[in-house]
């Protein structure tokens, strides 16, 4: 299996890289990303783009793939509206366009979150633009499509949050964290799971489209 994966700096796409790069059904990766990440594998390809609105420019690099796994994404905190829907939905549909166009028969995971609103009304503003953007890649036509809403999640393999305050809370709460995942084993995730689960449900499917953290944890184990 062939794979691109973007967001791969950040903490949900770097352990998503690393269980690909692990992975012996991964045959190779590419990542697209605005600079260049420190670290080489034989399986890893990268390619430097700085303009995720439009893909024209790298067309001929993106073709030949299996799944696509989309970890890109930014907090909401902060943000307005418009800034935030163009980081969350137009450059995400942005590439899946490109990519559903080029590999008809590829399996598409996005990563969303907990408490995304499917009915794009409600009065949370990330939780309409996110129920925007899972809605629209789930109409797009890919052969797969599976939309991950992951909630509180354990890094695992020494990786950091690029959001301080989410760093924050890991390097100061992570009891916290882990005491959920304790009292409920169910709803809390880690790095590790969510990229196996990735790799799995793109190779065997899975019973539902949108994942929660019991469907992820079910899943990373298939």
């Amino acid at each position: 299996m062939k794979v691109i994966i973007t967001g791969a700096t950040g903490m949900i796409g770097k352990g998503v890289l690393l269980e690909c790069l692990d992975h012996p059904s991964v045959e190779s990766v590419l990542i697209i990303s605005r600079s260049k990440m420190d670290l080489n594998h034989p399986k890893l390809k990268q390619v430097i783009h700085k303009d995720f609105s439009d893909y024209s420019t790298i067309k001929d690099q993106l073709a030949g793939y299996d799944a696509c796994f989309l970890c890109m994404g930014v907090s909401s905190a902060g943000m307005n509206e418009e800034k935030y829907r163009v980081i969350t939905y137009d450059y995400t549909l942005a590439l899946a366009r490109a990519l559903k166009e080029l590999n008809p028969n590829m399996t598409c995971t996005y990563v969303s979150g907990q408490g995304t609103d499917s009915s794009e009304k409600g009065r949370s503003m990330w939780a309409r633009v996110k129920g925007k953007t899972e809605n629209d890649l789930l109409k797009l036509g890919f052969k797969q499509a599976y939309m991950y809403r992951s909630g509180a999640i354990i890094p695992l393999r020494g990786i950091k949050s690029r959001t301080k305050a989410y760093q924050f809370m890991y390097d100061y709460f992570m009891w916290l964290v882990k005491l959920i995942k304790f009292l409920a084993p169910n709803s809390v995730v880690n790095t590790t799971q969510i990229g196996k689960s990735m790799i799995n449900v793109a190779h065997q499917g899975y019973s539902k489209t949108i994942l929660n953290p019991e469907d992820i944890i079910k899943s990373s184990a298939l």
